[in-house]
């Protein structure tokens, strides 16, 4: 990222969902907008850098907005949010976060993210999806434990395959190995944690990937561009380096075929602990 962070104020901090999210939560909630992790490996392939709601002409892993009364209007707005799920008959979950990871470097000094989940367990939803690809949710692990005893809660930390690096792509955030570690620590701690394969990279070895997933993780989820990405047939992936890499390691790979095997043998070690998709996100692993 080449600017520093803005600090902004924010009106609302939980957006009803719709969309690719709509089945999966009644919640969305963005800690930070814009991205730090924009021009590693998940930065360049990420869907999110052709969305101009977000990105605003600004070039993707450029900027980040840092949302410095996140966990105040959080407690302002809970009432409100809780009362409107309760009438639409639905349960108050939230998904955190759907475009910016909650865990950028910043968060270590602005502790913004750590702010909300205080608030959280102070004010708690049904349920919340912790989405990362940082072994910095580690830092929090006091807080979780707190937190999951008054909410559903499950984290899921992206690891999407077992390469550091694909063809003319830079290198991840965190390396592989650090985030099964992280996977690891958090299992211990009791924490569920569920590893998401989102958007899946081929695989070098499939069969030992998803037996270092069943150790580490309570689930998994398998997820590709194709579907995931909330456009017709993956189009914004499409416009970014990632699916040549992709194919030009293993050509399948940029196949809904190809996630299909990989579910295939997923099942086959991590049996009834498999989500696929929209479906997976929203908590099914049947």
């Amino acid at each position: 990222m080449r600017e520093a962070p803005a600090v902004v104020e924010i009106k609302e901090i939980l957006i009803r969902t719709s969309g690719f999210l709509g089945p999966v939560c009644s919640h969305s909630l963005q800690p930070y907008r814009g991205c730090a992790f924009g021009n590693s490996l998940c930065g360049v392939g990420c869907y999110v850098r052709h969305n101009p709601f977000v990105t605003k002409g600004r070039p993707w892993g450029a900027f980040l907005e840092a949302r410095l009364n996140a966990a105040r209007r959080y407690r302002e707005t809970y009432p409100r949010e809780l009362a409107w799920t309760r009438r639409q008959q639905r349960k108050f979950t939230i998904f955190c976060a759907s475009s910016t990871d909650p865990f950028p470097p910043q968060e270590r000094k602005l502790q913004i993210t750590s702010a909300l989940l205080r608030a959280m367990g102070e004010f708690p939803p049904d349920g919340l999806i912790l989405q990362t690809h940082s072994p910095d949710v580690c830092r929090e692990i006091e807080t979780l434990l707190l937190l999951a005893e008054r909410t559903a809660l499950r984290i899921h930390l992206s690891i999407e395959g077992d390469r550091d690096r694909l063809p003319g792509l830079p290198p991840p955030a965190a390396s592989v190995e650090r985030r099964f570690q992280a996977c690891r620590k958090l299992k211990e701690q009791g924490l569920n944690c569920v590893v998401t394969v989102a958007p899946l990279h081929p695989l070098q070895d499939p069969e030992q990937f998803f037996q270092r997933v069943a150790e580490c993780a309570s689930g998994v989820i398998i997820d590709h561009f194709i579907e995931g990405d909330g456009s017709l047939q993956g189009r914004r992936t499409l416009k970014t380096g990632l699916p040549a890499a992709m194919q030009a390691i293993l050509p399948e790979s940029v196949t809904l075929d190809y996630r299909d095997r990989m579910v295939d043998i997923a099942r086959s070690i991590l049996p009834g602990r498999v989500g696929v998709g929209q479906s997976g996100f929203a908590g099914d692993f049947t």
